[in-house]
Formats: C-alpha cells, sequence, structure tokens
C-alpha cells in the first residue's frame, strides 16, 4: 500500500501543533492538546470530523480507539508511511498516538508538555499503524 494522497496535508496539519502544550483531553491548537487531540487536528485535514469521548489509552481504552478509528473509516496498515497514525505502547498497559513524518513523529509529549517532532523512541512497542479514509466516505487508494 502507498502512502496517503493527502500525506503532505496531514503532516503539515500535524506539524502546525509543534510547540503547543500537552493538556490531557487537550483539544485546542495553539492552547493544549494531548495525542489524540493532534490526531483530531491532522484528520480534520482531510475532512475526517470526529467528536471523541473522554478516555484513556489502557485497558478498555484500547479498545475502544481502535473501534473510534474504524468508524472514522481508517483502515490497518503493515509498513506505516508519512500522514499515517501510529499506535505505540511506551510501557506496559500504556498507548500513545501520533503522526508519522519523513523524520518521525508528531505527538503530544507528556514529559516535555508540549507537542514536539522527534523520532520514534526505540524503546517504544509499535501496537498498530492506521491510515486515514482519503475521502468521508472512508474509501482508499492504493
Amino acid at each position: 500500500m502507498t502512502s496517503h494522497r493527502h500525506a503532505a496535508a496531514i503532516v503539515a496539519a500535524a506539524r502546525s501543533c509543534v510547540g503547543t502544550r500537552f493538556r490531557v483531553q487537550g483539544r485546542l491548537p495553539g492552547v493544549g492538546l494531548d495525542c489524540i487531540g493532534v490526531a483530531l487536528v491532522a484528520a480534520a485535514a482531510v475532512g475526517v470530523r470526529a467528536v471523541t469521548p473522554r478516555y484513556t489509552l489502557g485497558g478498555d481504552g484500547e479498545a475502544a480507539l481502535d473501534v473510534a478509528l474504524v468508524a472514522l473509516g481508517c483502515v490497518v496498515v503493515a509498513i506505516p508511511q508519512p500522514g499515517d497514525l501510529l499506535v505505540a505502547a511506551p510501557a506496559a498497559g500504556r498507548r500513545h498516538l501520533g503522526i508519522v513524518t519523513p523524520g518521525g513523529l508528531v505527538h503530544a509529549h507528556a514529559g516535555l508538555r508540549r507537542v514536539v517532532e522527534a523520532p520514534v523512541d526505540p524503546g517504544w512497542a509499535i501496537v498498530a499503524a492506521w491510515r486515514f479514509p482519503d475521502d468521508r466516505s472512508g474509501n482508499q487508494e492504493g
């Protein structure tokens, strides 16, 4: 499968969040974002709109994340490309979400208290990679 046809727009939207402070349940670029907030900004760049309930990325939250991604029309991909969503496990029982870029990942870094773009931490286990739908109907190309 090739990269998302709107990868550049997705990556640009995610990068526009870099520097925004980390805030749990944050949904406002420039004000406060968490990892789901960054993903929602990227999704909006390709016309995917979603309302996300409060959650935790661990335990039942992991299944809820999968259900939400499927409901948005996202599909699992074997090899993540720029513009894809990456679900990683920074520690046992924890999940984290970011947008793949040519140089790594844009994600809300709780430890640094801001959104960053950095290489994927080599200590993280990669759980899954998801691709946004190419259009609002959820159709995929490639």
